[in-house]
């Protein structure tokens, strides 16, 4: 038990971590509206992982903390952005919360009981006993796929 408590707190050392390389990364781009990945813009780019945050991950864990056994609903991330992206919304006002909203989340599990990392969920595709620590897991993952799209552009 004492490795996965470990496991746990570098996990969410790690989200913290890595939101704030992902928020200074973001920043260091002269032009937001510049293509940064090959596809997409560090706006978009940002406005997506804050959206995902919103949207899939963090709103998972959330439910899953304060629900019984919640349901989700499939998420077409390409579908969001076409009806939702923002161009106009400051760069930094999308940081911004994305980076209270992470450090949020953070708290709330760091506080929670251990048993709490083990409460259950379903998904509509991916089935069920989708526990609250995947959906931290997988929060984290693609926030690092992104991250890491915006540090090979650095190197460009």
């Amino acid at each position: 038990m004492k490795e996965l408590i470990e496991y746990r707190e570098k996990l969410l050392a790690r989200i913290r971590e890595a939101t704030g390389e992902f928020c200074d990364a973001c920043r260091s781009f002269a032009d937001p509206f510049a293509n940064a990945d090959g596809e997409w813009t560090t706006h978009q780019i940002a406005f997506h992982v804050r959206e995902n945050d919103r949207e899939v991950y963090g709103l998972r864990i959330r439910r899953t903390l304060n629900e019984d056994n919640p349901e989700f609903k499939n998420f077409d991330p390409e579908a969001w952005m076409a009806a939702h992206y923002n161009r106009d919304e400051p760069l930094e006002s999308i940081l911004n919360e994305f980076s209270a909203s992470m450090n949020e989340v953070c708290d709330l599990l760091s506080v929670m009981p251990q048993a709490g990392w083990s409460r259950l969920s379903r998904h509509e595709a991916l089935g069920n006993e989708l526990t609250l620590q995947l959906w931290t897991e997988r929060g984290l993952a693609h926030l690092e796929e992104h991250l890491a799209a915006l540090k090979k552009a650095q190197n460009m």
